[in-house]
């Protein structure tokens, strides 16, 4: 099976391995939700003695994690991404940022990925309130590549960090040379139009709407950000300068997240006017991805028709 045929959870959980074998102060810390985030039951079974299931104490197991972080283990902790965030945000703020103890939190599910588990585990604030942090980096995986090297790349930094892990099967945008850099956005299309920005899942709906609108003549330049904090101020302006036009489209409230990043950007150094897709200030509901994505608004759909509003506004 080539890597890309995988889910991200199961290259998570490979990679996940691969770390603790080489590295015995590796760690693997779980809220009862392992068999959700792919840990439970194969690195349960390859590590014992390095797997902690704290049961569903979410606020416990980032405490756990700040504390085996201080004495020098690099622990991996996982849950549903509004238990990892919202649900221990004081805990991390305190015993993670605040102390530079270099946990790395992983938020499953992301979003509309939660799907059919509803409005209550479908979080729309998870970028905004993370990139508010003092201390806290903030990623994005788009594909397996990206997720493989992200995660290799945590267990060596010395930072706090969070990331978002969609848990299923994804297109590759990327290849088995790609190396994550989280000072780098990564241009996946040229073009000279309108700048579209995306992160993690709408970075998959942005491809499909950059080919579309290239079959009619609108050329769009389509932006990657596996990283949301820090963020490429200078990719963007690139950019930007060049088209004078941005939609970006994110798995999130447009409060707060992406779109708040870009806009932070743009109105401090080159104001132009941006179109933000997303949640529009609302909670979810059950639902498939396909379904999710056109009724909040950020579908590949609807990323063309805000490039085609955005072209036909000059």
């Amino acid at each position: 099976m080539k890597l890309h045929e995988k889910e991200l959870r199961a290259v998570y959980t490979d990679t996940l391995i691969e770390l603790m074998t080489e590295n015995s102060n590796v760690v693997c810390l779980e809220a009862d939700l392992g068999k959700s985030s792919g840990t439970v039951p194969r690195v349960w079974e390859a590590f014992p003695d390095r797997f902690f299931d704290v049961g569903v104490a979410e606020a416990n197991m980032i405490g756990i994690s700040a504390g085996l972080a201080n004495e020098g283990m690099v622990p991996f902790c996982a849950t549903f991404t509004p238990f990892a965030t919202r649900r221990a945000y004081d805990q991390i703020t305190i015993s993670i940022a605040y102390a530079e103890n270099p946990v790395k939190i992983v938020g499953t599910a992301p979003g509309i990925t939660t799907a059919k588990n509803g409005a209550t585990h479908m979080c729309f604030q998870d970028l905004a309130i993370m990139r508010a942090m003092p201390n806290m980096r903030v990623y994005c995986p788009a594909d397996v590549y990206e997720l493989r090297s992200m995660v290799k790349y945590m267990a060596a930094s010395k930072k706090p960090e969070y990331m978002q892990l969609i848990r299923e099967i994804h297109s590759p945008l990327f290849d088995e040379d790609y190396e994550f850099d989280p000072h780098k956005a990564r241009v996946l299309d040229q073009g000279s139009d309108v700048t579209v920005v995306t992160t993690g899942l709408t970075s998959q709906f942005a491809r499909e709407a950059v080919a579309m609108l290239k079959q009619e003549d609108i050329h769009a330049e389509h932006i990657h950000y596996p990283s949301v904090k820090p963020f490429d101020v200078e990719t963007l302006l690139k950019s930007v300068k060049k088209t004078n036009a941005v939609v970006t489209a994110e798995n999130q409230n447009v409060i707060g997240g992406l779109g708040g990043a870009v806009c932070e950007v743009l109105a401090e150094n080159y104001p132009v006017k941006v179109k933000r897709l997303g949640a529009r200030d609302r909670f979810g509901e059950v639902g498939d991805v396909p379904y999710l994505s056109e009724t909040l608004g950020f579908s590949a759909k609807d990323i063309a028709a805000a490039c085609r509003a955005m072209q036909a506004s000059r």
